[in-house]
């Protein structure tokens, strides 16, 4: 048979899992960062051949009795979906040829939409806003987190629809788009300018007694560079010691979590096990000689997953910084795109990583140092005030 050129980009874990009614699922803004590098190989074997008859014979059965108009196209799509699906991973799907495009465009962490995090809500069977941007439209209109989507542009949409209002969400910039939302028991509407959007900005302040404060909710293509500058901007400022808050971050690219890590470890420490279907083992290690030299505090709670948990989990193991907060999410699988000729692809799980010590993460996660769980008082964990951040207030105990 002859063998397609395909695809290949380098490894990468998908933003999944940080809420917690369901998995985290793809932004209004994706999140994905991949990169295009060489052709994959893809053969047929007997097993497609006879799914191959199966489904023609199916064709057969439509064409003979179906009423109305067949989309042969949309059928060959959802065929194929299906059949990924049938895997039973969560991570694991199927790309259309017009999604690629998006998947690819999303390399940089700048995107055109309107500035929102979403996830599944199964209790309102609505698709609910996780966080706003700063300094994107939503924000600037006044979307809260919290607030539920009942339509995009008068169509109105269910949990299950979140990838097609993410879509619909996005749009070329300078373009509007209306959005209804349910906030408690009132209904808001707004209309909102399409603008490019900078994903995952580092953010960063010193807090009582010279620590040193970085944030940052996923792992983009330049959040190394960002989180070395944002340091190096408050390590002129006499910082001491470092809280690094990776509380609601679903991960991102695996290269990023290690370089910041590499910041903080000594050159040739191990940070990272990698293990295929076949028990091969990649071992990544500290590249460079540490830049931070201080006492470090890692916030997580449950919705830190993926790339997080890589970062907490190497510099836990590592002795180099403590972790406050609840156990991580437990996404320790890692994820690679493969394009095929005809212009769409599939993302699939590929390998399972492991900590410096060999501790699995996948459907574990991470135990906290100190276990300090939100105050009741809070109602809602994505946007807490810092005097009631109970997690944040120990941290800055155990470091004064």
């Amino acid at each position: 048979m002859k063998k397609e050129k395909k695809y290949q980009i380098y490894k990468i874990i998908m933003i999944v899992a940080i809420a917690v009614f369901i998995t985290f699922m793809v932004t209004s803004l994706s999140l994905y960062t991949y990169f295009v590098k060489n052709p994959v190989s893809v053969s047929s074997s007997n097993t497609s051949k006879s799914l191959s008859s199966k489904l023609a014979r199916y064709k057969e059965i439509i064409n003979q009795y179906y009423l109305g108009d067949v989309d042969e196209t949309k059928l060959e799509e959802g065929a194929i979906k299906g059949y990924i699906e049938g895997l039973g991973d969560p991570y694991t799907e199927y790309i259309s040829k017009e999604d690629m495009d998006s998947y690819l465009d999303d390399t940089m962490g700048n995107f055109v939409g309107i500035g929102i995090y979403m996830i599944k809500n199964t209790q309102y069977d609505r698709i609910q806003v996780l966080s706003t941007i700063k300094g994107g439209p939503a924000e600037k209109a006044g979307i809260q987190a919290g607030d539920l989507i009942i339509s995009v542009d008068g169509v109105e949409y269910k949990a299950d629809d979140m990838t097609t209002a993410s879509n619909n969400i996005k749009g070329e910039e300078g373009t509007k788009v209306t959005v209804e939302l349910l906030r408690g028991a009132e209904t808001v509407k707004y209309e909102l300018t399409r603008e490019k959007v900078k994903v995952n900005q580092v953010e960063g302040k010193v807090i009582s007694n010279n620590i040193g404060y970085i944030k940052f909710t996923s792992f983009d293509e330049t959040t190394a560079e960002d989180f070395k500058a944002k340091y190096e901007e408050l390590s002129k400022q006499n910082i001491k010691s470092l809280i690094i808050d990776l509380r609601n971050n679903g991960g991102g690219i695996v290269d990023q979590a290690l370089e910041i890590a590499d910041y903080m470890t000594d050159k040739d420490s191990v940070l990272l096990y990698e293990v295929d279907k076949n028990n091969k083992e990649t071992v990544k290690k500290a590249k460079e000689d540490p830049i931070i030299n201080m006492p470090i505090i890692i916030l997580t709670n449950e919705n830190t997953a993926s790339a997080s948990e890589i970062l907490a989990g190497a510099l836990k193991d590592l002795g180099k910084a403590k972790t406050v907060g609840t156990t991580t999410y437990g996404k320790g699988v890692i994820q690679q795109i493969l394009k095929l000729n005809d212009g769409s692809g599939l993302k699939i799980t590929i390998e399972e990583y492991q900590t410096p010590n060999k501790n699995k993460i996948n459907k574990v996660g991470i135990e906290p140092d100190e276990k300090v769980e939100l105050s009741d008082s809070v109602s809602n964990p994505f946007n807490v005030q810092e005097i009631e951040d109970t997690q944040l207030q120990k941290a800055i105990e155990m470091l004064k």
